[in-house]
Formats: structure tokens, C-alpha cells, sequence
């Protein structure tokens, strides 16, 4: 699979021993094999986590996992710890790491998506590995969002590598863990057996991925909503066990290992991709049911079909469009503020320029900047 652009994600139950340290063999390895595949002409970006439990083992203190301020704290400590080591592992072959640290406000925000892609571009283009960690120093993602009709699009790194790899348009990503797999229950029951392949996410999938992992905040459960976004946006996402022997370079030399998300949905537009995965709803517009008709037949929204607006956001936000009960079967990103819809709802061209005093754009939302449910769930 020489020459192809693959996210690598890393989890901590990967990275530390049994007593919490980093386990710096396992890094190495890991390492070593990243290594390998970009000399063999493959671009690699890293995404891992491991600051947090880097930290509790640096700083020495019992671990308090109610406590978010007190991770928060280890992974300022845990960062740099981290980083040192990939750096001098990755120096040993002859090449050059860079830090990136994002929150999922860096992925919601448009201009700052934008630049994140430029940067990992570049580096890539430098030869330089990106080694990709959520910024738990700052990121909020495990507080409930404060404003009605906010939705925040990571909470996990399994989640956030699927979102660097739809930014960045990778052939391929791969989640190593510590288990060989998906199962069909908990491995360690009785019975279990590995699922070579998945064609599509069944209520059964979701309840053989129940569980949570020793050391990270996710597990199974979130890596099988990673695999989802994966699939929807078509790419391929193996889960495998990072213990096994050159796991990456099989992966990557074409053979059977782990389990196979296969992809199945149709390439969106980048600025749909993101707008579907990448960016977080700032809010909800209420529409009726004739404007929810003409969406779907292809149309753009215009105010005349709006009955209500529901948290604050401004133009060039995205916002999720909602039918008459309250469910969601579209985003988009909006041409006005919320405060302007609420002035204007339900109103024609001419009367909205009686009430503003101007038209900034026809449409509220306009359908070349919108993406359906069915885009997003088309299976």
C-alpha cells in the first residue's frame, strides 16, 4: 500500500505498562514500524494519546479519574514527557516530528479547520510526522455544552483521528488497541470470536462493543463511532491489536489482520465532509414541514419556512436543521445570525428587507452548503 496517506491512532492501554508508565518499548516498536512505512514511501500522521497517564506517572499522585481538572493537569505534565520520547525514537531513523494539539473547537471552527489542514499539509510535505493528541489541557468535550441546540463532534482521540483523516483526505486509518479486534462479545467471555470484516453497523455491533478501557476515557464503544464516520465518509478503518508483531506494516502490505470497517458512503465535497463531521452545531433552526419537503427535493432554505431558532450563532456557523417534532435531517452552514432569523422568520424576500433594511443572501441556508441526514447515513 506504498504511497498512500494513513492515520495511526494509538491508544493509551497501548502505550503504558500495568502500572500506569509509559511503555517505552511499545513505543519504539511502534515507532519503528511508522518509520518503515515512510521510507517505503507511505505518509503517516500519528494521532496518540498517553499524556495524562504520562503524567500521573511522572508526578506521582493517585489517581483521581472524577477529578477533570486533575487529568487536565497531568496531561500538562505528561505532554512534553510524551513528545521527548517520540522525538528521540523517530530521531533514531532520520526524521522529524512536529506537536499538534486540538480541541474539538479547532475542528468546529471553520477558519481554524482550514488552517489545521494547511499546517498537517505542509508538514507532510516536509517529511515531517504530525503526532496528533487531543489538548485535554484546554478542551472542554467531557462538559455537557452550556447553550441549547450546541453539539461538540469529538470526545475521544478514536474520534478525532477519523476527523484528521476526513480533513486530510486519508486512504486509511488504523486504531491500534490492545485486543485483536472487534468480537462478538467481551474477549474474555467464553465464545468470543473475532469479526473479520464489517459491512455495517448493526444494533449487534454496537452491543458487542459495550466496555471500557482500563486507562483511556473510550474503549470499544467509541471506536466503533469512529468506524462509523469512517464508513460513511469511505474510508477504510481496521481495528487491531498493537502487540502484534509489525501489525502496522501487514496492515499496510495488504494482509488480513484485525477487523475491517469496509467504507460505503459516497465522497462528499470537502466543504459537506466537514460540514457534516468536522464542525460542531452552534444551533437549531426550526422548519416547517413544506420547507422540510423542498430541502430534501433539493432546495436551499429560505426564511418563509422557518417557525424558530434555538441557541446563538453567527454567520458562517453551522447549524442543524430541524423538522417540526425537533429532529434533526440536515446542517448547514448559515448565512445570518441567529438574532437576524428570529426578526425574520417566516417572512418573504421583500418583507425581510423592510425589516432589516437589507438582504445579505435570498437563502438562510443555501444547499450547495448543506448536508442531509441521508448524506451522512445513506447505508
Amino acid at each position: 500500500m506504498a504511497g498512500k496517506l494513513v492515520v495511526v491512532k494509538v491508544g493509551t492501554g497501548s502505550l503504558v505498562k500495568n502500572d500506569g508508565s509509559l511503555n517505552l518499548e511499545s513505543m519504539k516498536r511502534l515507532v519503528d514500524q511508522i518509520a518503515k512505512a515512510v521510507k517505503d514511501g507511505n505518509k503517516i500522521i500519528l494521532v496518540t494519546s498517553g499524556a495524562i497517564a504520562a503524567g500521573i506517572a511522572e508526578l506521582k499522585v493517585k489517581p483521581n479519574p472524577n477529578d477533570i481538572v486533575f487529568k487536565q493537569a497531568c496531561a500538562a505534565a505528561g505532554q512534553s514527557i510524551l513528545m521527548s520520547y517520540y522525538r528521540e525514537f523517530f530521531k533514531a531513523h532520520g526524521l522529524k516530528v512536529a506537536q499538534v494539539l486540538l480541541t474539538e473547537r479547532d475542528l468546529s471552527d471553520r477558519i481554524s479547520y482550514l488552517h489545521t489542514c494547511n499546517v498537517l499539509d505542509r508538514l507532510l510535505q516536509l517529511g515531517v510526522i504530525p503526532i496528533i493528541n487531543e489538548n485535554d489541557v484546554t478542551s472542554i468535550n467531557e462538559i455537557i455544552p452550556v447553550m441549547k441546540g450546541q453539539k461538540i463532534n469529538f470526545s475521544d482521540n478514536d474520534i478525532l483521528s477519523v476527523l484528521i483523516a476526513n480533513a486530510t483526505e486519508a486512504d486509511l486509518v488504523v486504531i491500534l488497541t490492545t485486543v485483536d479486534g472487534l468480537y462478538t462479545k467481551s474477549p474474555e467471555k467464553p465464545g468470543a470470536s473475532l469479526i473479520p470484516v464489517v459491512e455495517k453497523i448493526t444494533p449487534e455491533i454496537r452491543r458487542a462493543a459495550e466496555g471500557k478501557s482500563r486507562f483511556g476515557r473510550g474503549g470499544m464503544k467509541t471506536k466503533i463511532q469512529a468506524a462509523e464516520i469512517a464508513m460513511q465518509s469511505g474510508i477504510p478503518l481496521i481495528i487491531a491489536n498493537s502487540n502484534r508483531e509489525n501489525v502496522l506494516l501487514d496492515i499496510l502490505d495488504g494482509k488480513h489482520v484485525g477487523t475491517l470497517f469496509k467504507p460505503y458512503g459516497r465522497k462528499l465535497p470537502s466543504i459537506k465532509k466537514w460540514i457534516a463531521y468536522g464542525a460542531g452545531t452552534k444551533g437549531q433552526i426550526k422548519v416547517n414541514e413544506g420547507a422540510k419537503k423542498a430541502i430534501l427535493r433539493g432546495a436551499s432554505l429560505l426564511a418563509v419556512g422557518i417557525e424558530g431558532v434555538s441557541g446563538r450563532f453567527q454567520i458562517g456557523e453551522v447549524v442543524s436543521i430541524v423538522d417540526p417534532d425537533g429532529k434533526e435531517f440536515a446542517r448547514g452552514i448559515s448565512n445570518y445570525t441567529s438574532e437576524e432569523i428570529n426578526l425574520i422568520k417566516g417572512m418573504n424576500t421583500k418583507q425581510i428587507e423592510k425589516t432589516l433594511g437589507y438582504i445579505r443572501q435570498k437563502e438562510i441556508v443555501s444547499r450547495k452548503r448543506m448536508v442531509l441526514e441521508e448524506d451522512m447515513n445513506e447505508y
